[in-house]
């Protein structure tokens, strides 16, 4: 029950809403009691609901050579660099984080996948990528 105080031309009125079904609305004012019919149809809004289901496959690691000299790190996603982890020179091994992207408001760690030095580093912080755009490169 939903109670409601109104001050009307200097008359306060005390109003409890005490049902409300589709058009129909019982209400209680001053400890009077009024049933009350609306004149419009109630139109209720309709929020889709997304449902996902669970990707079927599994998720693909970055395709590395092992045998190339020089790998570079690409954007996965369109999105903007929060955090740079590494400079030029440092040595890197497997499963070190290089990169934190950030994309449709989830933060991404992008780790090595190749141990190995950092040659070159071609983003900054809070600067935005394209998918596919060279981030960092590895030999």
């Amino acid at each position: 029950m939903k109670s409601f105080k109104f001050k009307i031309h200097d008359n306060n009125y005390k109003v409890n809403l005490l049902s409300h079904e589709g058009n129909n609305i019982e209400l209680e004012v001053n400890g009077t009691k009024y049933e009350v019919k609306l004149k419009e149809d109630i139109k209720t809004t309709k929020t889709p609901t997304l449902v996902r289901s669970a990707s079927k496959r599994p998720v693909e690691p970055l395709k590395v050579n092992p045998s190339s000299k020089k790998t570079k790190i690409l954007a996965p996603i369109p999105g903007t660099i929060l955090a740079v982890d590494v400079k030029v020179g440092d040595t890197v091994k497997i499963g070190d984080r290089l990169v934190q992207l950030e994309a449709m408001k989830m933060e991404n760690n992008i780790i090595s996948e190749k141990a190995g030095t950092i040659t070159a580093i071609h983003v900054t912080v809070n600067q935005k990528v394209l998918q596919n755009e060279p981030m960092i490169e590895i030999e």
